[in-house]
């Protein structure tokens, strides 16, 4: 099988991932370059690392992730090749060492990329991605061993995700991001759901309550306001054939509160 690399930035589409590919075929002509995601919010690390949470499962054993989502280019902070623990066995991970890859990083084996002629011959300060990033994961799609690149990395960075978390009566969580089609995605899972389903759940977010938990968006008429596990297995507030975003005009989406219990209490209390 040709060797797989995926490619996440926050670059958008352009000159930048064109470049980026560029380096990747010049070294390893017979890859095959996934692209997962461009659009990541600029510098928004959180939003990385949800991504690689959803994206890698579905990938085979041998795939390389290369991701650059890298608010700390140019300084101290390592750049890395890992190969997965248990999470992702298998599977390798190529980026900076700002906690995107911690998930994947548990019982998994690191090293820093320090070895110059494993990167392109001039550097830039600002561009790692091109200079650092691609050039390594197309090594290592090449069969270069983790260890060629530099020395070992015992304590990578891990990254402070927001958590959701229970009280007595109710999950306490928050809103990640939207999706294109306006859902709001939360860092509520369903085994974060509270007991109680048999009085019904409902879900409060902004300004609206969501009286029960829907399976489906057809469950509701269309420009109904609904909430259901989505297919990451983490609540989700829509609209059907419209947009939740939209609809709850929320100044900002991510870190917004949303509370899920079986009776009606106001979002802020415990």
């Amino acid at each position: 099988m040709r060797p797989i690399i995926t490619l996440t930035t926050d670059f958008g589409y352009g000159r930048y991932v064109a470049q980026m590919k560029g380096v990747i075929y010049s070294i390893c002509p017979d890859a095959t370059v996934v692209d997962v995601a461009h659009h990541v919010p600029p510098q928004d690390l959180v939003s990385a690392a949800y991504l690689l949470h959803d994206v890698v499962p579905t990938f085979p054993r041998g795939t390389i992730h290369l991701v650059v989502v890298d608010p700390g280019v140019g300084t101290k902070r390592r750049g890395l090749v890992l190969e997965a623990g248990p999470t992702a066995a298998g599977q390798r991970f190529v980026g900076p060492d700002n906690g995107i890859f911690a998930r994947f990083a548990t019982g998994g084996r690191a090293h820093e990329i320090v070895e110059p002629k494993y990167m392109r011959q001039t550097v830039s300060h600002v561009f790692h991605g091109r200079d650092v990033f691609g050039p390594a994961a197309a090594h290592l799609a090449n069969g270069v061993a983790l260890e060629a690149f530099g020395p070992r990395v015992t304590d990578p960075v891990e990254l402070d995700l927001p958590r959701a978390r229970r009280t007595e009566k109710a999950t306490l969580g928050e809103a990640l991001y939207a999706d294109k089609f306006g859902n709001i995605v939360t860092n509520i899972e369903a085994t974060d759901l509270p007991k109680g389903e048999e009085e019904g759940l409902g879900v409060e977010i902004g300004w609206a309550r969501i009286e029960r938990l829907s399976a489906t968006y057809a469950e509701v008429g269309v420009g109904e306001m609904l909430a259901l596990i989505g297919s990451s297995g983490r609540l989700e507030i829509a609209v059907r054939e419209g947009s939740a975003a939209a609809r709850l005009q929320l100044r900002a989406v991510r870190g917004t509160p949303v509370k899920v219990s079986a009776r009606k209490p106001s979002l802020y209390e415990e």
